[in-house]
């Protein structure tokens, strides 16, 4: 059998509790099963991100992929949906799946990411431009962020009362606002969801391709939030936040083809509702904060 990275193991269980447990205990034998059933022999050891675990092996016709098992969590539940449904167009190819128990057989692409490519402005570009090609036509099995509009909109109110007078009320009526006017109704579209550079992949079938996707559906700007909150650490080097800001939702709003100011309300409705949450997600001081004051800015 495999083994299982012991930090891998100790992260799932301080954040899932007896369920971690019990699924890590598991993973040896799952991942002997997928190999047997989807004809892979390991290639190299396993690497693991924050809930699932990538095994590079080797496909019966000599093949490169990856094997890829993911803790049995709601926010995991689409994502092999939204790869079937791009066919590899613009994001890993999917082969092999196995719904119930979170596991994939995908393309194997490099280990390298956007945040590697150290040229913040070619990032957006190309994250915008991979935003544009993944906004096909959504199947109808996928959930609609448009039925979680009553939710933030809802949570938000209570939320931003744990922060207190942090968050002005322009700020936070800007961020309601635009949940009412943009996300009670929403295109059939597919959206990738968590959309940032550590989730864009080099690749050798395409430059550049995306994984990990929340398999939403929705507006296409609604992906523009992840790229520019994503960015915290090279934003608060900014001589001049604002300016910064719209620069960079200028770039990624021209390659994805889409109306700059709708990214603009959809990025402050984000960092509102980032800084309200990070409470909450035992996130450091100066994030929420820095959510804060983007959310100000951009109001």
């Amino acid at each position: 059998m495999v083994e299982i990275p012991a930090a891998f193991v100790r992260t799932t269980i301080e954040r899932e509790g007896d369920p971690g447990r019990t699924w890590v205990a598991s993973l040896p034998g799952l991942v002997d099963e997928f190999l047997q059933r989807w004809g892979c022999i390991p290639a190299a050891p396993i690497r693991f991100g924050q809930v699932g675990i990538i095994l590079p092996v080797q496909r019966h016709d000599g093949a490169p992929a990856v094997l890829k098992i993911s803790f049995t969590h709601p926010g995991n539940m689409y994502e092999a949906h939204a790869l079937a449904a791009w066919d590899g167009r613009g994001a890993v190819r999917l082969y092999e799946r196995d719904d119930a128990r979170f596991a994939m057989l995908l393309e194997q692409a490099e280990w390298k990411t956007l945040d590697d490519l150290g040229d913040v402005d070619q990032a957006t570009a190309v994250t915008g431009q991979l935003a544009r090609r993944l906004a096909v036509p959504a199947p109808p099995d996928l959930p609609r962020l448009s039925d979680r509009a009553e939710e933030w909109e809802r949570t938000l109110g209570e939320d931003a009362a744990k922060l207190g007078h942090r968050l002005s009320q322009r700020a936070l009526g800007a961020a309601l606002a635009t949940i009412q006017d943009l996300g009670r109704k929403q295109p059939d579209t597919m959206v990738h969801g968590d959309l940032h550079f550590g989730n864009i992949v080099r690749a050798e079938r395409e430059p550049w391709l995306v994984v990990d996707p929340k398999g939403c559906v929705g507006d296409l700007a609604f992906d523009a939030s992840r790229v520019l909150v994503r960015g915290v650490d090279s934003l608060r080097e900014a001589d001049d936040l604002e300016a910064e800001l719209r620069r960079r939702l200028a770039i990624f709003s021209d390659a994805a083809e889409i109306e700059r100011e709708r990214a603009i309300r959809w990025l402050q409705v984000d960092a509102a509702m980032g800084a309200c949450r990070g409470i909450d997600y035992g996130e450091e001081a100066w994030v929420v904060s820095f959510l804060v004051h983007v959310a100000e800015l951009l109001a």
